[in-house]
């Protein structure tokens, strides 16, 4: 066995085994905390960090696996597929969030001026879907012009 799978293995059971399990017992104490009326939101920080570093090493372990270790562009297809699962996923999800934190702020009070907070999340979904739509007709040119010009 070599240091590289060694510490491969580690690495795996300590973001997909161990970290989750140091999350259930960050709950298990706030749980008890705020049965006795205590302050508990540090250890809801703590279990969703940990739960957060057990996720990340999954997404990282999706990303660099497409291509075989030897590969040279394994680094370039990693960091081209965050960006595309940042941009086609996470945004969307986001902008529908602040459409509904602008309505919500809509609701609560409506005043028609640049600087009203409704205004700017409904802005920011705007421009999240705007740069998901964006990267999505640069992949849409970059797979149809692979054929080159007819």
């Amino acid at each position: 066995m070599s240091i590289y799978n060694g510490l491969l293995n580690l690495t795996n059971w300590t973001g997909n085994v161990i970290m989750p399990v140091v999350a259930g017992l960050f709950i298990v104490v706030a749980i008890v905390n705020f049965s006795r009326g205590r302050e508990y939101s540090h250890q809801m920080y703590g279990a969703l960090l940990c739960l957060l570093v057990s996720g990340l090493l999954r997404a990282m372990e999706t990303f660099a696996g497409q291509r075989a270790w030897s590969d040279p562009d394994v680094f370039g297809v990693a960091i081209g597929t965050f960006v595309n699962w940042t941009a086609n996923v996470l945004l969307p999800v986001y902008a529908a969030v602040q459409v509904a934190a602008g309505a919500l702020d809509m609701a609560a009070d409506v005043r028609f001026h640049f600087s009203a907070g409704w205004l700017r999340h409904f802005a920011a979904a705007g421009l999240c879907l705007l740069v998901s739509g964006l990267l999505r007709l640069g992949e849409f040119f970059v797979i149809h012009g692979t054929a080159g010009i007819p």
